[in-house]
């Protein structure tokens, strides 16, 4: 894939995440909290209204973990448009590495805590970072 389009690739998955992570301080508030149940309730599939609320202790982790994915996020903005012109191999040995130490211990801990479902979301997350950077990056030749 050609720079500018994992270039591309890559910030539009961070802004999603950051996006997504917005939503947990979003939700840890009671009055919002209906944004974070209904993920809770996807995550723990099927889709049957409970939990019915998230009482305050989950709240203050979808508050947590979302600052955490807006971070990370943030991070892979910051790789995509500073490190990925300039050291493309180390750019996507981090945003890889990252992304896959990230779904396998997401994956396990939702399989764990019975929600499997979540595991099979988290795929089309991994899909954001894995594929713009399955090969090596293109760069343009130098202009000599």
């Amino acid at each position: 894939m050609h720079i500018e389009t994992a270039q591309n690739w890559l910030k539009a998955g961070a802004a999603f995440l950051v996006g997504f992570g917005l939503l947990g301080p979003i939700g840890a508030f009671p009055a919002t909290s209906e944004i974070t149940r209904f993920f809770a309730d996807l995550a723990f599939f099927p889709l049957d209204g409970t939990p019915e609320q998230l009482d305050p202790a989950a709240r203050f982790f979808w508050a947590i973990t979302g600052g955490v994915i807006a971070g990370w996020g943030v991070m892979i903005w910051m790789a995509a448009t500073r490190l990925l012109p300039r050291d493309p191999a180390l750019a996507r040995s981090m945003i890889l590495t990252a992304a896959a130490t990230w779904f396998v211990i997401d994956g396990l801990g939702s399989v764990l805590s019975g929600a499997p479902m979540n595991a099979l979301y988290n795929v089309g997350f991994l899909v954001l970072f894995v594929v713009p950077l399955w090969r090596p990056v293109e760069t343009a030749p130098n202009a000599a």
